[in-house]
């Protein structure tokens, strides 16, 4: 008797837990396209100008901007020489920039390089910001942030964030929100004056942010953290924790659609991306966790269709662990399987 009913338990607990895992998977968001692309190399950050309907990916090996058309797809063009890491357009001058070392500089119409910028540190992330035509680079070594005058290119100035930076966000009004990912805080920036007017911490909430994004018109920022997987709400005025909530490992990007009050978060371990709905301002609930490709750990919204698109290579199965690993080493100790040539793919999510 004891065995059956510990059988009927374990068919139970399997069940619950396959309820539990299609209810995340529901809910008003789908995988509406999946793109492959290809090309070979790696890539960090994705953009997609909404105005401009042009997706740019910078690409390595060789090193490159990737340009494509943001309603079908398709490769448009790629710029060589034109490698690093994230790219910013702005519409007013129809300047492009990519966060390498140098900079590069490019026309968004043409598609043509107009200049490279040398700058000091390791450039990373990017943004621009439309309140005075700049665009911001931030690297995770001194000088934090570089700041360049987007009409013609020219260096304004830098900016010690003290810590390094992964992803900022602005309300377009002189104010900035860049996370610094090894000192778990997010730190309130004048883009008029460049100076750091505020240091917000987690509150222990969650550690290592990877995302930052944020609501304009409540003034919410969600940070989405590693240690442990969370997002982190916070009042952008004040820095006061509104919330956390769990996310998947393995984050490395956030964005807020304002049309649909949901934040995502874009989890590569997990493979998966994690949606937050805004319920009002103080109050939030985890609506999804939709299933998107493993790796696939940084994203970017386009505002005229309402989706959200990341990207991913498949890769091998991961080698064997060492002839002499111990017996209970980890799983995936050999490390992570090669990446399957042409397989890089362009996810598109989007509301059923």
């Amino acid at each position: 008797m004891r065995r059956i009913l510990l059988l009927v338990t374990g068919i139970t607990v399997v069940a619950t837990l396959a309820i539990i895992g299609f209810a995340q998977a529901s809910g008003p968001n789908k995988v509406v396209q999946m793109a492959k692309v290809g090309g070979e190399g790696g890539a960090d950050y994705i953009f997609a100008d909404s105005e401009g309907r042009r997706l740019y990916i910078p690409r390595s090996g060789p090193a490159r901007l990737c340009v494509y058309d943001l309603d079908t797809m398709k490769l448009v063009s790629e710029i060589a020489n034109a490698g690093g890491h994230g790219a910013a357009v702005d519409p007013k001058s129809g300047h492009g920039f990519v966060s390498g070392n140098p900079v590069t500089m490019f026309d968004a119409k043409a598609l043509t390089i107009i200049k490279t910028i040398q700058t000091e540190g390791s450039p990373d992330g990017i943004l621009f910001d439309p309140y005075n035509q700049r665009v911001w680079i931030y690297s995770h070594r001194a000088p934090n942030a570089t700041i360049i005058d987007a009409k013609d290119g020219s260096i304004v100035g830098t900016l010690d964030l003290g810590g390094a930076p992964e992803q900022a966000v602005t309300d377009g009004n002189g104010h900035m929100w860049v996370d610094l990912e090894d000192k778990d805080q997010i730190v309130a920036v004048d883009t008029k004056t460049l100076k750091v007017t505020a240091t917000y911490g987690l509150d222990g909430k969650g550690g290592g942010p990877g995302g930052l994004a944020f609501d304009p018109k409540n003034h919410i920022l969600f940070a989405s953290t590693h240690t442990p997987p969370m997002m982190v709400m916070l009042n952008a005025d004040t820095g006061k924790v509104l919330d956390a909530l769990p996310i998947g490992a393995g984050t490395d990007g956030a964005t807020f659609n304002p049309n649909t009050m949901e934040a995502f978060s874009t989890n590569g371990q997990a493979g998966n991306v994690t949606i937050i709905k805004e319920e009002s301002p103080t109050r939030f609930s985890v609506e999804q966790n939709l299933p998107t490709m493993p790796g696939a750990r940084t994203l970017t919204l386009d505002s005229k269709t309402n989706h959200v698109i990341t990207m991913a290579s498949e890769r091998a199965p991961a080698p064997a662990p060492p002839a002499d690993a111990p017996k209970d080493a980890p799983k995936g100790r050999g490390g992570r399987g090669a990446t399957v040539p042409g397989s890089f793919t362009l996810v598109v999510v989007g509301s059923k």
